[in-house]
């Protein structure tokens, strides 16, 4: 790989290592994988602006955010506050997170879950898939062509559907070139941890009309949801500002609200 991970490639290291283990168990997975149910559907529930809510202890661009976390608790809550899709966290070293988070998760709500790691075999797949995920985060950044189109018909092959994730015009181009339904605007750039809010709208003209587009990162209050649903998303995916509100319920009701109205706005 010769892309320029930045602090991407400790985390890559790591999960090549992580999906090592798992081969031995790679045929019961794939067994158990299959055998699930249909996956909720994120695109239909993304419809009229929306909000994927997401949990996570600690991240490395914000250290310890809400270690003491209930993920059932956790999102029941973005449930009530409108949410129409829970991302969860699932790596362990750097944000806390597990797949017996996703499970709890699943056992909580009914709407669509994202498994939000760092995905770099069909494996990883079919473990999150058996955990309860819907949908599975693939960044483009981390994976060269013949690995996006692996996992991506890795996960046609679960049942499951992938939220493909971008930072650059060339990775944007890269996922809709794959195939992509639904395609992910990271404002974060991941090798350096920094985020700029204006990353969406330079990268929202390369996603084609047909193609869900969300914007991911860096969003603070509401008027940051405005802006982006202003700007051509179809949802936005928020984190921190969840996460460390004194009230997470009231805080996703008011994003919820400020997307909502900001799609009305549009019309």
């Amino acid at each position: 790989m010769t892309r320029d991970l930045g602090a991407l490639a400790a985390i890559v290291a790591r999960k090549a290592t992580e999906v090592e283990r798992l081969r031995c168990a790679g045929g019961a997975l794939w067994a158990k994988a299959e055998a699930v149910g249909p996956a909720r559907d994120l695109v239909s529930a993304l419809a009229g602006g929306a909000i994927i809510a997401e949990m996570k202890r600690r991240s490395p661009s914000g250290g310890s955010l809400r270690p003491e976390l209930d993920p059932a608790s956790l999102a029941r809550d973005y449930a009530e506050g409108g949410a129409s899709a829970v991302s969860v966290l699932t790596d362990g070293a750097d944000f806390g997170g597990s797949l017996d988070d996703l499970a709890a998760v699943r056992d909580a709500v009914a709407l669509p879950l994202l498994r939000k790691d760092f995905v770099i075999d069909p494996l990883q797949i079919a473990e999150a898939r058996v955990a309860g995920a819907d949908w599975l985060l693939l960044i483009v950044r981390i994976l060269d062509d013949t690995a996006l189109e692996d996992c991506l018909a890795a996960t046609d092959r679960a049942g499951a559907h992938a939220l493909v994730e971008v930072h650059d015009a060339d990775e944007a181009r890269r996922a809709v070139a794959a195939g992509a339904e639904c395609v992910g605007v990271n404002n974060r750039d991941l090798r350096t941890l920094r985020s700029d809010l204006a990353t969406f709208a330079t990268l929202r003209p390369l996603i084609p009309a047909g193609v869900t587009c969300v914007a991911e990162s860096g969003v603070r209050e509401a008027s940051d949801v405005a802006r982006l649903v202003g700007e051509g998303a179809d949802a936005v995916l928020v984190g921190e500002a969840l996460i460390t509100a004194g009230s997470p319920r009231a805080a996703c009701a008011a994003f919820v609200s400020a997307a909502r109205s900001a799609v009305r706005a549009t019309r």
